[in-house]
């Protein structure tokens, strides 16, 4: 199975410590975001931890202690975007971030990171141009570091309404002139777009529409072939193989203007004032009346498959 550190909030960011621990222990407890009570306890045991796939928008706390990963197969998204603390209020120096990106990529290799450039939005000083040079000088950057971009555009949640007003994503045929440059741009060093619930309107271009963490992508990452039970996406739009998340929404500090993940700053500061590095879930502990479901885990190894 997999595991995914990424979908609620930034775990390499800011809970390193925790995450670790949770490594050390053998398991993490999820709480379900919709009813509280309901607890999910994850084996974080090798043996059925097929691939823990990080996505991040700062890498470096947990840079020093990879090799207490070594047992494990890993894929990673890094988030490296133009934007300012305008939108972006606690990301780090890009520059930092880039070098991160490739200290992680000289332990796992191209094909085991992922560059996100995610999610396009114009306004505020962003348009057409904006993008093209700024992507320009991060793909030379990056180039040979990785082969993987995943391109992808905001959606406009109510929240973001409220939160980050004055941008907008670009309209269809927007999108379509952003791509095409974008696409040559990215060939030209060496890395392929990909797209993920986006349509397939940029599929003429080039662009890889089936999904940002498909079957094919995990596969290629940990260098084994997977027996993955059919259809297991959780979304109707894309191929991916997302896993199970050990996240909680209402966490990220990054508090970027745009985000899906977080209601509101407040409740995000009063979750992390509850974030203890030792308890088994990420935000609080155990409570009265939480009901514990060990969740049913099991490999999806070929082990008369290698790919390598």
């Amino acid at each position: 199975m997999i595991i995914s550190t990424g979908m609620r909030t930034d775990i390499p960011a800011f809970y390193s410590e925790w995450f670790f621990n949770r490594i050390k222990e053998g398991y993490a407890c999820v709480r379900n975001p919709y009813y509280r009570h309901q607890v999910t306890r994850y084996s974080l045991d090798p043996s059925v931890v097929d691939c823990i796939t990080f996505c991040t928008k700062n890498p470096l706390p947990m840079i020093p202690r990879l090799n207490e990963l070594n047992a494990y197969r890993q894929f990673w998204f890094v988030t490296i975007t133009p934007y300012g603390k305008d939108a972006e209020p606690n990301v780090p120096d890009k520059k930092k971030v880039i070098e991160g990106f490739k200290a992680i990529s000289e332990r796992v290799g191209a094909g085991g990171i992922g560059w996100r450039y995610d999610p396009v939005f114009y306004g505020n000083g962003f348009d057409l141009e904006r993008h093209v040079e700024e992507f320009e000088k991060m793909a030379e950057n990056l180039k040979g570091y990785t082969d993987t971009c995943v391109l992808s555009f905001l959606d406009m949640y109510e929240k973001v309404k409220r939160n980050a007003p004055g941008i907008y994503p670009p309209d269809f045929d927007e999108q379509k002139e952003l791509g095409k440059y974008l696409a040559k741009t990215a060939k030209k060093n060496g890395i392929a777009i990909r797209t993920c619930c986006e349509g397939t309107h940029l599929k003429e271009y080039g662009i890889d529409v089936s999904g940002c963490q498909t079957k094919a992508v995990i596969e290629r990452a940990v260098g084994e072939k997977l027996n993955v039970p059919e259809r297991r996406s959780q979304r109707n739009v894309c191929d991916c193989l997302l896993g199970s998340d050990i996240g909680a929404y209402d966490s990220c500090g990054h508090l970027c203007r745009y985000c899906y993940a977080n209601s509101d700053a407040k409740k995000v500061k009063e979750n992390i004032k509850l974030h203890d590095p030792l308890s088994p879930f990420l935000i609080g502990n155990s409570e009265k009346g939480d009901v514990v479901t060990q969740a049913k885990q099991k490999s999806y190894i070929d082990m008369q498959t290698s790919l390598f």
